[in-house]
């Protein structure tokens, strides 16, 4: 019999990838999802892939009597990837308390029932954002936790707490905390993909809209940045490759008695790119031009910050393996497959 997880925001860009994978490993899925950044759709896209249709219940994970109702007709789930969160760095500067309120209660709600309905572990999605702005680049999961420079990355620096204080109360489950860089790209099937509602917060959303011409230009947040074109640098990780992580954590946790009861893993590719050198791969490997202009800096971008992977490379077995290029070349059929349903 499959195992079953649970996979809270699943209809989501992560999510959905995610859930792809699990199914492909032979895992049973059950997605909850409020539907407040993805649509349901996305269903369609992952039975299209996989040939399975996860049961998916619309719900919010901060209500406490729909998360008792999906694990009450759900008893034998063993795990949680949770990936219920608002996530956009601009957005939360400007909305702090929508932040603090979702990614934190979620969370906690979680925890809350995971032993009560003999869930062992959980899988978090964290984020490079706890590192703050690192002294030295590559960074590893040794790197101090510095003050966060926006509030989403504060969600993420409390969740980490949160979890690692319930552990050390006693409480009968592990985590496997996955530090993500920066995720790209599409599935290369281009049946899923980043899919925002309204106006894009991420990058590459944003970018392919604009070389399909439904956005007049990208902005690009500051030239002026110690760097060498002056953009800011990021660790530019394929959504595929990071959803592939998922699996092989969450089989660690439930498999591996040995393994401490939380573990963290820094994901990415070990390298460095810029927004300006991620538009120039953009384009050179679709043909496709993208009109940019040069803003003022975001407020709480970090100038750079790229991984060193070599922990989840030696004990996870997981490596980032596709190529930029290829990942660009899948987000932009992502676009072309929107624009011609």
């Amino acid at each position: 019999m499959a195992t079953k997880i649970l996979v809270t925001g699943g209809t989501g860009y992560i999510g959905s990838h995610t859930v792809v994978e699990l199914q492909n490993a032979g895992f049973e899925v059950v997605i909850i999802d409020n539907l407040s950044n993805s649509n349901i759709g996305v269903l369609d896209g992952i039975e299209q892939i996989t040939g399975i249709r996860p049961a998916f219940v619309e719900g919010d994970v901060c209500d406490k009597t729909t998360l008792n109702a999906l694990f009450e007709a759900h008893s034998d789930i063993k795990g949680i990837i949770n990936f219920a969160a608002s996530k956009a760095v601009g957005e939360s500067v400007e909305k702090p308390l929508k932040y603090y309120s979702n990614n934190l209660v979620s969370l906690i709600n979680l925890l809350d029932m995971m032993p009560h309905y003999g869930v062992k572990g959980i899988v978090f999605s964290s984020s490079c954002t706890v590192y703050g702005e690192p002294d030295v680049n590559p960074i590893d999961e040794t790197a101090p936790i510095k003050v966060a420079t926006s509030p989403y990355g504060n969600t993420k620096q409390i969740s980490e707490e949160i979890i690692n204080d319930y552990i050390r109360s006693g409480a009968a489950i592990k985590s496997i905390i996955l530090r993500y860089f920066n995720p790209v790209g599409a599935h290369p099937s281009a049946l899923i993909g980043e899919l925002p509602n309204g106006v894009p917060n991420n990058l590459i959303p944003y970018l392919t809209q604009t070389a399909a011409g439904i956005r007049k230009q990208l902005t690009v947040f500051g030239n002026d940045y110690n760097t060498p074109d002056g953009s800011c640098i990021r660790d530019f990780i394929d959504v595929v490759d990071l959803a592939k992580a998922h699996v092989v954590a969450m089989r660690r946790m439930l498999e591996n008695d040995q393994t401490e009861a939380v573990e963290v893993f820094n994901l990415g590719t070990g390298r460095g790119l810029s927004v300006l050198e991620l538009i120039d791969a953009f384009q050179r490997a679709t043909g496709v031009a993208v009109p940019y202009v040069i803003g003022e800096r975001r407020a709480g971008d970090i100038e750079q910050i790229w991984a060193e992977p070599t922990k989840a490379n030696t004990v996870l077995g997981w490596r980032a393996e596709m190529p930029i290029e290829d990942t660009m070349r899948h987000a932009w059929a992502w676009q072309l497959h929107l624009q011609n349903k």
